[in-house]
């Protein structure tokens, strides 16, 4: 898209090329389902329009929309975008999965990161609540990890004895 950019509008300004490329580039973007030949057609008639009112956004086209050279400019750069488009939804699942992958990856980091750092004031406290409160004998927890899996375990034990209790007590 950017070794086409450098070829057409030859005749436009630097600012003037910049704004027409990021305006068609939008335009193909929200238009996926539509042909470069009726987003060219599409944004021929509302300029021809916007100039006949005058409020154009480019006020620069008004001698250049039946310009040949113009017009194959334009339909070769909203190629262009459609291509890029298209290859980007297609790189779409693979994208996805890599997300998928560096998301697992984070995860083990940090779970690595916490079995080598010590447990903190408050995860103790609350082992110790947990194990005071159902009864438990007391582990030694030497991480982070090892104390956040144990307090898991506690409150996903107790938490099944607790609704089958009261599944039992209904029936």
């Amino acid at each position: 898209m950017y070794e086409i950019k450098k070829q057409i509008y030859i005749e436009l300004t630097k600012t003037q090329k910049s704004a027409l490329c990021n305006f068609l580039r939008a335009l193909v973007k929200k238009s996926p389902n539509l042909t470069v030949e009726q987003i060219l057609e599409k944004f021929i008639e509302d300029e021809k329009y916007y100039l006949e009112i005058n409020n154009s956004r480019f006020e620069f086209l008004k001698n250049l929309l039946e310009n040949e050279q113009f017009l194959q400019d334009t339909k070769k750069y909203l190629k262009e975008c459609k291509k890029y488009y298209d290859y980007k939804k297609s790189q779409e699942p693979i994208i996805q999965s890599q997300k998928e992958f560096e998301k697992k990856k984070r995860k083990f980091l940090q779970e690595v990161k916490m079995s080598k750092e010590e447990p903190t004031k408050k995860q103790l406290y609350y082992y110790e609540r947990l194990c005071k409160k159902y009864n438990i004998e007391k582990k030694e927890l030497t991480s982070k990890l090892e104390a956040r899996d144990e307090i898991d375990k506690i409150l996903t034990e107790h938490s099944n004895d607790n609704t089958g209790y009261s599944k039992n007590f209904n029936e």
